[in-house]
């Protein structure tokens, strides 16, 4: 069962939220301007005291990622605000769409990481009294390091599950009684699929709750569910980036993704003309941190693509967050056009996964007579992969030729599934899920 623990203070009207977001920007804009180069040329035209609407955002230029890992000399960030000695902390992004973006953190910024965080385990009912094993290799990212932190923060027994093999991570969440297991949806998977092979009873483990992150796959709804009935869990899915911060959460009870608005605030581009999108429209998200001084993103194009609703009453007693329909369906970037129909890998994700047979699948994209052409290889504990195709040609209008492999041939992922191998011309790389 999911508990709610809303934070004392925070708005409870869509009118009083846009107020507190307005504070925040003037806020945060008060010190940034001044200070932070980068910024201070893209909006050199910005009186933060003269901002009188969240709308007046529209007309300033965008930020995006390409220009901020341009602005990075030496390793140091370009949108930094401080001196570099008044910073605690270095990140850097995964790189799957380029090359790593450095990203740095006052110890303020991170106290904002945490409140973020804060938020985001009241949704999961995360208690002083849970044991969270972080099932990641940590590295340079921040997504893992945050959320241990935020779990120490709140007094939980905090569990690293760095340099470890999937083996030892079961064992080890078996000999502490772990009850909430942090992981991305394709690990959180492989770990089941490793239980299975040495058999592990994961129902004799008390994990009560899977926090998800890093992939779509949280609210795909054939995933989730397969996360859910393998660990006899419930699933919450998260999302994040290193150079914006933890700005999505879900519900323990169903798919989808809140903005976390009260610190961030959210804008959608429709994906066909890049013009305000309205509920219910593919759009490209983009995002302006609210507090995070030291390394902020304004109008930060993010790329990831959803559909967003705007919740007319407060949910629960809480904040009415936008809400993003089916999560994160995709990245912009990795749209499909296959005869016509528009597609995101995540779409096929979704009808493969609702074959309990199938252990894992890698989607291969090549071009012919300009357009895209899909093939799917499957690990098939049946091996019919008729059956799969056919699934496909019903749900997506589209003939996918599926290929049976052999079983542990493709690859596992500990961090973001890399389950698309691009060969279109100019791609020529496998990107995440």
């Amino acid at each position: 069962m999911t508990i709610r623990a809303h934070h004392v203070g925070m708005p409870t009207t869509r009118s009083a939220l846009d107020a507190w977001k307005l504070d925040r920007l003037r806020s945060m804009l008060s010190n940034v301007l001044p200070s932070n180069g980068f910024y201070a040329a893209k909006l050199a035209h910005i009186d933060p005291n003269a901002i009188e609407s969240l709308d007046q955002l529209a007309g300033w230029p965008f930020t995006f990622k390409e220009e901020l890992v341009a602005s990075a000399a030496a390793g140091i960030p370009g949108n930094l605000t401080w001196p570099v000695d008044r910073y605690v902390r270095f990140h850097q992004t995964s790189g799957t769409h380029g090359r790593p973006l450095p990203v740095f953190d006052t110890a303020e910024d991170w106290a904002w990481w945490m409140d973020c965080w804060s938020l985001i385990l009241d949704r999961g009912g995360v208690r002083p009294v849970d044991r969270v094993l972080v099932a990641s290799s940590f590295g340079p990212y921040a997504g893992f390091w945050s959320c241990f932190d935020a779990v120490v923060g709140r007094g939980c027994l905090a569990i690293p599950a760095g340099g470890m093999p999937s083996l030892g991570r079961l064992q080890l969440a078996r000999t502490l009684a772990a009850t909430v297991l942090v992981a991305t949806p394709s690990y959180a998977l492989h770990l089941a699929e490793v239980a299975e092979d040495h058999k592990i009873d994961l129902a004799t483990l008390p994990i009560r709750l899977v926090i998800v992150a890093g992939e779509p796959g949280g609210s795909v709804p054939a995933t989730r569910t397969r996360i859910a009935d393998a660990w006899g869990a419930d699933v919450l899915d998260h999302a994040g980036a290193t150079e914006v911060g933890p700005w999505g959460v879900g519900d323990a009870s169903g798919g989808g993704l809140d903005v976390i608005e009260p610190f961030f605030h959210a804008e959608f581009l429709t994906v066909d003309t890049g013009r305000p999108a309205g509920p219910g429209e593919l759009a490209e998200l983009v995002l302006t941190t609210l507090g995070r001084t030291g390394a902020p993103v304004i109008r930060y194009r993010t790329g990831d693509v959803v559909r967003p609703i705007w919740a007319e009453s407060p949910r629960d007693g809480g904040c009415p967050w936008v809400h993003l329909e089916g999560g994160i369906l995709g990245r912009a970037d990795d749209m499909l056009v296959v005869r016509g129909v528009n597609i995101f890998p995540g779409a096929i994700d979704d009808i493969v996964r609702g074959f309990p047979e199938v252990v894992e699948h890698r989607l291969t994209v090549s071009t012919r007579e300009s357009l895209d052409v899909l093939a799917l290889e499957v690990e098939d504990r049946l091996h019919s992969p008729d059956r799969i195709a056919e699934e496909l040609r019903l749900r997506l209008g589209l003939k996918v030729e599926v290929t049976a492999v052999p079983l542990g041939s493709l690859p596992r992922f500990e961090g973001k599934g890399r389950r698309l191998i691009d060969q279109r011309s100019g791609r020529g790389t496998a990107e995440p899920s």
